[in-house]
């Protein structure tokens, strides 16, 4: 395989790379704003509202699912890290 071929794929797969991070950064973006809106909702609410909404397994799974989400940037940032390097 020539150089040129090798260098070719090796910018294929920093193109599709870049845009799977690309998406992947979207999608947690969007999340982000979301969570946001979910936070001012919460605090436009009475306390006694709020209080029971924050004992509700729903609420208990969307904070789950923050957890997890801010744990999926920290590995979106790795795994693009690790796709830059030179091999």
């Amino acid at each position: 395989m020539s150089d040129e071929q090798t260098k070719s794929e090796q910018t294929a797969e920093l193109d599709q790379s870049e845009l799977a991070h690309s998406i992947i950064e979207s999608l947690l973006e969007h999340t982000s704003v979301v969570s946001d809106l979910i936070a001012l909702m919460a605090q436009a609410l009475d306390q006694d509202t709020t209080k029971a909404l924050t004992l509700t397994p729903q609420w208990q799974a969307y904070l789950e699912s923050r957890r997890r989400m801010e744990q999926t940037r920290s590995e979106v940032e790795r795994f693009v890290a690790h796709l830059r390097q030179p091999e």
